[in-house]
């Protein structure tokens, strides 16, 4: 994992409310392409010890829900170490990513996200900021108020899972501008 590539290829999205879906009309979804060179394999333990440093944790490890969800209450990592999906996000007319091992995402919170189809060896490692911890929202009505109420207090990261201090995260999600004073 020391071969992680200095200059990963990002391409970002940003995500626009679709239906129940609230997308997030501030942050791309970023989506990391090939981040280890040859002399590099992404090993699932190896992406747990990294984004740990980088203060990114909850790490768990499995693919992708077959159903579209989105998290309300936290941005969300996933590293893949092993096969390859078709990945949809938004909700059912999203952006389609090709994601397959040496790749990641870094979701925003309230960016819906669904497995359309995968190498049954395909898996990830998912993790979060610091504090975060991952709701799970389906799209149905009764969660849209909430969650749009949620989505916009969710701290923005202040490192980049795979990078820390100096990765892409920080150049593609700039800080929020000062509203000033509160009245």
């Amino acid at each position: 994992m020391d071969a992680l590539t200095p200059s990963p290829q990002v391409t970002a999205h940003l995500i626009r409310p679709q239906g129940n879906f609230p997308g997030n009309k501030r942050l791309p979804l970023l989506h990391y392409k090939a981040l280890f060179n040859e002399e590099g394999e992404p090993v699932a333990d190896a992406i747990e010890e990294r984004v740990g440093h980088h203060h990114w944790g909850n790490c768990w490890r499995w693919g992708v829900y077959d159903f579209h969800h989105y998290h309300s209450r936290a941005h969300e990592a996933l590293v893949c170490y092993q096969g390859s999906a078709r990945v949809q996000f938004g909700g059912p007319e999203g952006p389609v990513v090709e994601f397959k091992a040496g790749d990641a995402v870094v979701i925003p919170a309230g960016v819906a996200h669904c497995l359309l189809e995968g190498s049954g060896e395909f898996q990830v490692v998912g993790c979060y900021p610091p504090g975060q911890k991952q709701d799970m929202k389906r799209g149905s009505p009764d969660d849209l108020e909430e969650a749009e109420q949620n989505i916009p207090k969710v701290p923005d990261p202040d490192t980049d899972p795979l990078y820390g201090t100096h990765g892409p995260l920080l150049q593609y999600w700039q800080p929020r501008k000062s509203e000033g004073p509160e009245s």
